[in-house]
């Protein structure tokens, strides 16, 4: 994996300094490094150390990240989806410009990312709300103390209904009594009895006759 990876670091700076048109000579002078070095690292047979990388990269006219990336020195950021290394492969771009497209890039793939997890947190959140309120209502099915709590409170709630309405009641009657108005209670009574205050049957004024006593 080692000689593969410093091959593909190889292959990446001879094809740079191919595309920058750069002598083999010119860029180790450059970098600071011996023709043979750079000859051992172009074939792969040498790993640069991320010193020698930098220097690389400025004779090159190239980002040091790009050199980082195939080195396998940034393994940790997330994989090259192929536009850093156009851009940063473009020759008809300047350093300047690579540098800012590269900056404008990395800003929307941040900022996707953080949309993401957003999203994430708020499903999440979601979920455990609805799992919670799931919860509450089957340990309240499973204890019947419960229940019988929220029967009471349900009889309570109506016994104070039926009190109001009788208060009501109550407050129209004391209304009707200040205006001198008599409400007269209704009172139901049996059929063939009679009302108060009339005689019954067989008393006097009823218009029936009574038999005489015996004679004196």
């Amino acid at each position: 994996m080692r000689n593969e990876r410093a091959k593909s670091i190889g292959d990446y700076i001879r094809e740079q300094r191919e595309q920058a048109r750069i002598s083999m000579r010119q860029l180790a002078q450059t970098a600071g490094v011996s023709n043979p070095y750079l000859s051992q690292i172009e074939r792969g047979l040498r790993k640069p150390s991320a010193d020698i990388l930098q220097q690389l990269a400025k004779g090159l006219r190239i980002s040091a990240e790009a050199l980082y990336v195939q080195a396998g020195i940034l393994d940790d950021r997330p994989a090259d989806s192929g536009v850093r290394s156009a851009l940063l492969a473009d020759p008809e771009l300047s350093e300047r410009q690579k540098q800012v497209l590269m900056e404008i890039y990395e800003s929307f793939r941040k900022e996707n990312a953080a949309m993401t997890a957003t999203d994430a947190a708020e499903a999440q959140a979601e979920a455990e709300a609805e799992a919670e309120a799931q919860r509450e209502d089957d340990e309240a099915a499973r204890d019947p103390w419960a229940a019988a709590a929220y029967t009471a409170e349900q009889a309570d709630a109506e016994e104070a209904a039926a009190q109001a309405d009788a208060e009501q009641v109550a407050a129209v009657q004391d209304a009707a009594d200040l205006q001198g108005v008599y409400v007269e209670p209704r009172v139901t009574t049996a059929p063939g009895t009679p009302a108060a205050g009339e005689p019954a049957a067989g008393q006097p004024g009823d218009g029936l006759s009574r038999p005489d006593g015996p004679a004196s």
